[in-house]
């Protein structure tokens, strides 16, 4: 018998630049001109239904103008089609597109198109370069930053995927103007959770500014694109692949995550999390994280964001507990939930651990107080 040892050790720069501005298109291009991608002359937009001819044709056009192969691949928008069959769907079409490993992916959209054109990247071809062009709060909020990319299964979300970091990410605040009200309230659901988790001061200015956001005032909404940059930055650049402090962004996640998926995604993303998070705070405040005055807060602050705090009444709540079993930090059967300590902070554990194992009974508890 004899043994051979594979070694295989590397340093990996998984840098890149986030770009917050309006109307990016020409940045966009300008870059790619100037070798964001390197030498590659051929992109497939990923996009959705909803952005296809808002933002993804021109994008297109502009990349055909400067003498680049390109091609538009859309698909259905919403979380529904935020599945393996998608992925295959892109894969194969740009198989049939000629498309190999010479390519380079232009996701543009919200979390859903990032999330999916990501992780189509990584694998196609064994993996080919991808840039974000953000068009959503949500988008910016949480799926441009950090690499994580996943689809959804008809089990629970985000459970099959990989981490995969971009060239660049675009987020072009003129296209929150687009968005129908109940879009923008699913994307503060995460700058929320940021500010519940990292930053008191953002909190209290999310509060005070909340009419001006609605409003798509260019000083608030610059502003809190920025915030939520610098938070999960801060987070991911010292665990990336979420061995221990990563963690903490999935606040109101496991809760949330259950919920959109017992829904049957009838809730958006960030209205399952905005209702995860009142449970989240709830729980901290009976084992004594928070204050009954910090639930009152942040049940408002979510209120004033137009978004549930409360679970509808056609979801079956013991199907919920059920769920939550599904949720990614799970551990030897045990439920474990991210605990804020207050606002703008979240609780540590021992061993470097951000998630407390809760009882079953506890966490019925908190839903059916919902």
């Amino acid at each position: 018998m004899s043994v051979f040892n594979v070694e295989l050790k590397r340093v990996v720069d998984d840098s890149y630049e986030i770009e917050v501005g309006h109307g990016l298109e020409k940045k966009l291009i300008s870059d790619i001109r100037e070798g964001l991608a390197g030498n590659i002359t051929k992109f497939a937009v990923v996009t959705d239904s909803n952005v296809k001819e808002l933002y993804a044709d021109r994008i297109a056009a502009m990349l055909a103008e400067q003498g680049y192969k390109c091609d538009v691949i859309s698909f259905p928008a919403g979380e529904t089609s935020k599945t393996r069959q998608t992925k295959e769907y892109i894969e194969d079409t740009m198989l049939e597109m000629g498309y190999r490993r010479d390519c380079c992916i232009i996701a543009v959209g919200g979390g859903v198109v990032t999330d999916i054109a990501g992780f189509v990247a990584g694998t196609y071809g064994r993996g080919v370069p991808f840039i974000n062009y953000a068009t959503t709060l949500l988008a910016a909020a949480d799926a441009s930053v950090g690499g994580k990319t996943a689809v959804d299964t008809p089990l629970a979300t985000n459970l099959i995927g990989i981490f995969n970091q971009p060239e660049k990410v675009y987020i072009d605040i003129s296209a929150w103007r687009t968005l129908p009200q109940r879009q923008l309230s699913s994307g503060l659901a995460e700058t929320i959770k940021h500010a519940c988790l990292a930053s008191r001061e953002l909190f209290d200015y999310l509060s005070e500014n909340m009419e001006r956001i609605f409003a798509f005032d260019d000083e608030v909404c610059g502003h809190i694109a920025a915030e939520n940059c610098r938070i999960k930055y801060s987070v991911v650049m010292k665990d990336e692949r979420e061995s221990g402090l990563r963690e903490v962004l999935n606040l109101g996640h496991t809760v949330g995550r259950a919920i959109e998926t017992v829904s049957g995604y009838r809730l958006l993303h960030g209205e399952a999390v905005s209702i995860g998070l009142v449970a989240e705070v709830k729980l901290a405040a009976k084992l004594g994280y928070c204050t009954e005055e910090d639930v009152r807060l942040v049940s408002e602050l979510l209120e004033k964001a137009k978004l549930p705090t409360a679970i509808p009444d056609y979801i079956d709540r013991e199907a919920l507990v059920k769920k939550l079993y599904t949720d990614k930090k799970v551990r030897d059967g045990k439920l474990r939930f991210v605990l804020q300590k207050g606002i703008g902070e979240v609780m540590g554990f021992e061993d470097g651990k951000f998630a407390l194992p809760v009882s079953e009974e506890t966490a019925r508890e908190i839903i059916m107080s919902i």
